[in-house]
C-alpha cells in the first residue's frame, strides 16, 4: 500500500487532489498553500542558467541537417537557427506568463529576469558553435520577451525594479 503513491501517474495524483479539494475545505487550504509555496519560489539565477543550458546545447548539427532543401522547400539557416531558439526558449516564456495569469506578478517579473540574463549570458559567455549561425537572433528574442513582459505588466514599481536589473546584468543589451 505503501509503494502506490509511488507508483500512481502524475495525472492519477492531480485527480486525487482535486477530489480531496472538493471534499475537505482544510486539505483544500493546505493543498493550496502548499502549491503556492511551492511556485512562489522563484529563483531569477537558477531560471538564467537553466535559460543559458537550454540555449547552450543546441547542437549545430541538428541545425545543418534540418537546414537547406527539405520536401517542403528550402529552410536557410538563418530560419532554422532562429526556429531553434525560439523553440529552446519558449518554455520559458510560457512560464513568465503563467506566473501572470495566475496574478502572480512578482514571480512573473523574476522569473523574467531570469530568462532574460540566460540569453544574455548565453550571447556573452557561450562559446557554442551553433552561436555563429544565430547571430543578433539571441537579442531579438530578448528585447520580445522584455517586450511582451512589459505590455503586459501593470505595476510601475515593477518596470523601474527590471530596468534596475537590466542596467545591472545586461547592461550591453539597453538603450539609456
Amino acid at each position: 500500500m505503501n509503494d502506490l503513491l509511488n507508483k500512481i501517474s502524475p495525472d492519477e495524483a492531480l485527480n486525487i487532489l482535486k477530489i480531496l479539494a472538493k471534499t475537505d475545505k482544510e486539505i483544500k487550504k493546505k493543498i493550496f498553500n502548499i502549491a503556492e509555496n511551492i511556485i512562489k519560489d522563484v529563483d531569477y539565477e537558477l531560471v538564467s542558467d537553466d535559460v543559458f543550458w537550454a540555449l547552450d546545447t543546441i547542437d549545430v548539427h541538428e541545425l545543418w541537417n534540418s537546414s537547406g532543401s527539405t520536401v517542403d522547400g528550402y529552410i536557410s539557416t538563418d530560419e532554422m537557427a532562429y526556429e531553434m531558439i525560439s523553440n529552446a526558449i519558449e518554455p520559458f516564456q510560457k512560464e513568465i506568463f503563467r506566473f501572470i495569469d495566475m496574478g502572480m506578478t512578482q514571480e512573473a517579473k523574476l522569473y523574467c529576469m531570469g530568462v532574460l540574463k540566460g540569453i544574455y549570458m548565453y550571447e556573452s559567455d557561450s562559446n557554442s558553435e551553433f552561436k555563429d549561425w544565430a547571430v543578433d537572433i539571441p537579442g531579438e528574442c530578448f528585447r520580445s520577451i522584455l517586450h511582451k513582459w512589459e505590455k503586459r505588466s501593470k505595476k510601475k514599481s515593477d518596470m523601474k525594479a527590471m530596468n534596475e536589473f537590466l542596467m545591472r546584468e545586461c547592461s550591453n543589451w539597453i538603450e539609456e
